[in-house]
């Protein structure tokens, strides 16, 4: 890996900017009317000192918006007390996910009655009921104005924000959210939630739990919420104490296995509880029901290495060999029977999209699309855009020259034809160029359309999502 591409990927501060029209190679489709918006770290330094890790810088927004073929772009740092504190003190003073502020041992004592929850929510976008949130894992969830990119206001599942952990992936399915949160304490539980329009939260589900499990994601049907327990875990009074970053506090035990547990979605009813063989992951990519069987898409690793691998000393190092993330599938029988798992692509995936609005849910659903890694390269960082077909193994990919894709979001054409009947936008890092570009890529066969020009490389984030002009057309 380069060291060009190493310090514009993690270690440069991105600058706010606003620009009216981006230069555009190549021509923007004309029914591509709407705007991407983009979450990720946009700081990873305050003062003399560093973040540690890629999920713990400041949260950065990117919106680009599409009309009669041009894009114009606006970058904003998320309105946080985590980041106008640090700016105004030099010094970061608000622990996340794997960096603790410099303090002494009787303010570490201290943090045990005074600890604050951060609100920096720098992983993923959620647009519902009209309302645009930047989410994150912990209990504070940021709503902002999508033309302003401006701080309105905060969203949480429980009002104690102190002792708790959610998953950054709510899901959006008949007009409600729902979401999972784990409630750290000397009884601990998951708990499942519904939010109808109005934000009124409504607790669905509970179960205790002795050792809660790390989880970025989970999985949802028509008729079923399904929590995965990987067991990479954590003592809950170890975090209650606050004597170690969140992360380093949980520890991999594949004695454990990897419980699943079915709720059902209507009544919030635990009906079954469901062992696999023990393995890790981020991200569900899609569920679907089979008849007395559950189907989980998941990209699966052995262990949680990975966690270990996004930390920027190692995400900088020359030698750098990232885990491969792997699209697997899990059927569970919910009659009774062993959880099997079926590997459907050697390729190495991360943070997958699938056409959501059309195809969550649906046995049908086919195209996985994310980043990876070009096989045979030399290690680095993730260099390609990769398509999986689901059912054949068969994939297609993207890449360029000391090039670096971010998550690729799927926008469906109007009267499609097909579930890839659209395009793919991804935001590059060209390290040889200095600078990135919004990438749109024929959803069918990764092919180049067009690509827009930013002026400064911005760091390499996590999730994002596209909203129509006309919200009628997402489907």
């Amino acid at each position: 890996m380069s060291e060009a591409m190493r310090n514009l990927a993690f270690l440069r501060t991105n600058q706010a900017y606003v620009a009216e029209r981006l230069p555009v190679t190549g021509r923007m489709p004309a029914w591509l009317e709407g705007t991407l918006v983009r979450n990720g770290p946009g700081q990873m330094q305050v003062g003399e000192r560093r973040f540690r890790h890629w999920f713990d810088g400041f949260a950065m927004l990117h919106a680009f918006s599409f009309a009669n073929g041009s894009v114009s772009y606006t970058g904003k740092f998320l309105e946080t007390r985590a980041r106008a504190e640090a700016e105004a003190e030099g010094r970061i003073t608000f622990t996340e996910f794997a960096t603790d502020p410099c303090r002494s041992l009787f303010a570490r004592a201290m943090a045990l009655f005074t600890h604050r929850v951060t609100d920096n929510a720098k992983v993923s976008i959620g647009h519902f009921a009209d309302r645009f949130l930047a989410m994150t894992e912990t209990a504070i969830q940021v709503e902002f104005d999508p033309e302003t990119l401006k701080r309105v206001g905060v969203f949480t599942y429980e009002d104690a924000e102190v002792g708790q952990m959610t998953t950054a992936h709510p899901h959006i399915v008949d007009g409600a959210m729902y979401n999972v949160v784990t409630r750290f304490g000397p009884a601990s539980q998951v708990r499942a939630y519904r939010v109808d329009a109005s934000l009124r939260r409504e607790r669905l589900a509970s179960v205790g739990v002795s050792k809660p499990s790390y989880m970025h994601s989970f999985a949802i049907t028509p008729n079923y919420l399904i929590v995965t327990a990987f067991p990479f875990v954590v003592n809950p009074l170890a975090l209650l104490l606050w004597l170690r970053p969140f992360i380093e506090n949980f520890a991999w035990e594949p004695q454990r296995g990897t419980p699943i547990l079915v709720f059902d979605r209507h009544t919030g009813r635990l009906v079954g509880r469901h062992e696999a063989e023990p393995f890790f992951g981020f991200h569900h990519v899609n569920a679907f029901e089979r008849g007395s069987e559950l189907v989980l898409d998941i990209v699966a690793y052995p262990d949680a290495d990975i966690v270990t691998h996004y930390y920027l000393e190692r995400l900088t190092a020359p030698d750098l060999r990232l885990p491969h993330g792997r699209l697997t599938r899990f059927t569970v029988p919910l009659e009774g029977g062993s959880v099997r798992s079926e590997v459907l692509s050697e390729a190495c995936i991360e943070l997958p999209r699938i056409d959501y609005e059309g195809y969550n849910m649906r046995p049908e659903q086919r195209y996985v699309y994310g980043i990876g890694l070009q096989p045979g390269g030399e290690g680095g960082f993730y260099d390609q855009l990769i398509k999986i077909d689901t059912q054949s193994g068969s994939t297609r990919t993207w890449h360029a020259p000391e090039c670096f894709p971010g998550e690729p979001v799927f926008v469906p054409a109007p009267e499609r034809r097909g579930e890839d009947d659209g395009v793919l936008l991804s935001v590059v890092l060209d390290a040889a160029d200095g600078r990135s570009f919004l990438l749109v890529l024929d959803a069918h066969d990764l092919q180049e359309v067009a690509r827009a020009t930013l002026p400064q490389a911005l760091m390499i984030g996590f999730h994002g999502a596209f909203v129509p002009s006309d919200p009628g057309s997402a489907s």
